[in-house]
């Protein structure tokens, strides 16, 4: 489906990029995006994770969804996190200031992890967060990632686009980069998991730990 105006509760200051074109080798080879999790797919549970988003691109093949959204490929394909993520970006049909980045297969992360990772970012963003003209607003950061228990960051995060364009690698420097590499540029906030929001999918066993929660 071609994008389109969303609902009135989106951010117009929010936009976000689903990551779902990996080689998901240790799942045989398996289309992430269409492996089913309690009757749905993952692209699935993460669009829903993007409802507060005003546009979502999604790297990877198109395959048919809920909502609008814009498929777009890395090339030459397979290129990593990072190629996946700048090509995202540069998919966007409008402009803004956050940037949601997701992993496909992260199926409890929600909107509430993504309004939190806006409201870590600072700067005025998200309910609750203090006015710019307050004593108490927080100093605005580069991005936020979400944490999990053990300190590895998951592929869940929020990046303020002026910064991602600033530090951006060249086309030849992100194909195969590491996108810790990338995000060492950046000033971040770091955001604890909740619950199962740092769990992923990266083996049929993963996938069998989750349906059995």
């Amino acid at each position: 489906m071609e994008p389109d105006a969303l609902s009135d509760l989106a951010d117009p200051s929010f936009s976000a990029v689903v990551l779902a074109g990996g080689t998901a080798v240790r799942l045989d080879g398996a289309d992430k995006a269409s492996v089913e999790l309690h009757g749905r797919t993952l692209l699935t549970h993460a669009l829903d994770a993007c409802l507060d988003a005003r546009e979502v691109v999604v790297v990877g093949d198109p395959v048919p969804t809920h909502r609008p959204v814009t498929f777009t490929r890395e090339d030459p394909r397979h290129g990593g996190p990072v190629a996946a993520l700048l090509t995202g970006r540069d998919a966007l049909l409008r402009p803004t200031r956050l940037l949601g980045v997701l992993a496909v297969d992260m199926p409890h992360v929600g909107p509430g992890t993504f309004a939190r990772l806006r409201r870590a970012v600072g700067g005025g963003v998200g309910g609750g967060v203090a006015g710019p003209d307050s004593l108490d607003a927080p100093v605005e950061r580069d991005g936020a990632v979400l944490v999990a228990p053990d300190g590895r960051h998951a592929l869940a995060l929020v990046l303020r686009t002026d910064r991602l364009d600033d530090v951006r690698p060249t086309h030849e420097e992100q194909h195969g980069m590491a996108l810790r590499r990338l995000l060492a540029r950046l000033d971040l906030a770091e955001v604890p998991a909740l619950g199962r929001e740092h769990r992923d999918v990266d083996t049929w066993a993963d996938l069998r730990d989750l349906a059995d929660d």
